[in-house]
């Protein structure tokens, strides 16, 4: 493999990695419900997320993890 072939491949993975962080609006789109809620969610600590400057984010395996729970959480009742 000469280095080119090295460069662009890095370069491919780059361009569209898999995202580490959604944003509060993307969270909610995976979830189904509205920003509001997804808010709401945040505030009452059943979602996680952090902030980065001034910018909210939703590490994105935070969803599953919530309706993991929530799903838990109704079969426990």
């Amino acid at each position: 493999m000469s280095i080119a072939t090295v460069g662009m491949a890095s370069l491919a993975e780059i361009d569209d990695p898999a995202p580490v962080l959604l944003t509060v609006e993307e969270a909610a789109r995976c979830l189904r419900i509205g920003r509001t809620t997804c808010f709401a969610l945040i505030r009452a600590g059943d979602l996680e997320s952090l902030t980065i400057g001034g910018l909210r984010r939703v590490p994105a395996d935070a969803p599953a993890a919530y309706l993991a729970r929530r799903r838990a959480e109704q079969r426990a009742a």
